[in-house]
């Protein structure tokens, strides 16, 4: 079986015996019915890992030996903050899973004038920490060693008007150049992706307000979900660690 990659969400200063956080308790312990001696592999987002070995399986603790640090860091040289307006169902729950495996560091979740997504700031809440769960998932698949964060839930607007010193795109159907003809080097990019019904005339005009540049990905229209994750794959092979 391979080693479960599991994260723990305080730095590790030391190697001395410590516990897990209660949710990867209940996954080693629960779920993977794993027992003392048996190995997991920890990290905890400073970009290193910690081989470590199970000492104690209760039903609600698990005690885990790290026995040495390992820096190992595969993050991509491109530092890419992603834009996702909210879509409905399960589909942001699947974009910031495949962004996170793609490499993505940040993510903002926004609100567009055609967001289909109405919620209280009470479900938003919940929503933010079911996301960052799923994140720190994707980060213990992917081998990553660093959890990219999932922002604040923002107006489209309020995110646009940051300063950012990146490259910032946009993608539409009706722009002249693609992503591969963007000059190079480029080191960091800020990726505004639109609603299932796609942005307004208004909002794209405003993106333009905001030196936002739009980019084109192909002939076809793409799905909200497939346009973020093709866009991503796109940048990670022409700037980024992919290809």
């Amino acid at each position: 079986m391979r080693i479960p990659r599991i994260y723990h969400p305080e730095i590790i200063h030391h190697l001395d015996t410590l516990p897990l956080s209660e949710d990867a308790a209940g996954h080693v312990g629960r779920v993977l019915r794993m027992k003392p001696r048996q190995e997991v592999l920890l990290f905890d987002g400073s970009g290193a890992e910690f081989p470590a070995v199970i000492e104690e399986v209760s039903k609600k603790n698990v005690l885990v030996k790290p026995q040495e640090r390992v820096e190992r860091d595969v993050e991509s040289p491109l530092d890419l903050h992603l834009g996702q307006v909210i879509s409905r169902g399960d589909k942001m729950e699947f974009t910031i899973q495949k962004s996170v495996e793609l490499g993505v560091n940040t993510i903002t979740p926004l609100i567009s004038e055609r967001c289909g997504v109405k919620l209280d700031p009470k479900r938003f809440e919940k929503k933010l920490i079911q996301w960052q769960k799923i994140a720190i998932a994707a980060c213990e698949q992917s081998g990553r060693n660093r959890v990219p964060e999932i922002r604040p839930i923002m107006q489209l607007e309020q995110w646009c008007e940051e300063e950012y010193d990146g490259l910032k795109l946009n993608l539409h159907p009706r722009a002249t150049y693609s992503i591969n003809t963007l000059p190079a080097p480029v080191t960091k990019v800020r990726l505004l992706i639109g609603p299932e019904g796609g942005l307004s005339a208004q909002e794209i005009d405003m993106t333009h307000q905001y030196q936002f540049e739009e980019t084109l990905l192909g002939p076809r229209v793409l799905r909200t979900e497939t346009a973020a994750l093709t866009a991503i794959t796109a940048l990670q092979v022409r700037f980024g660690d992919l290809g």
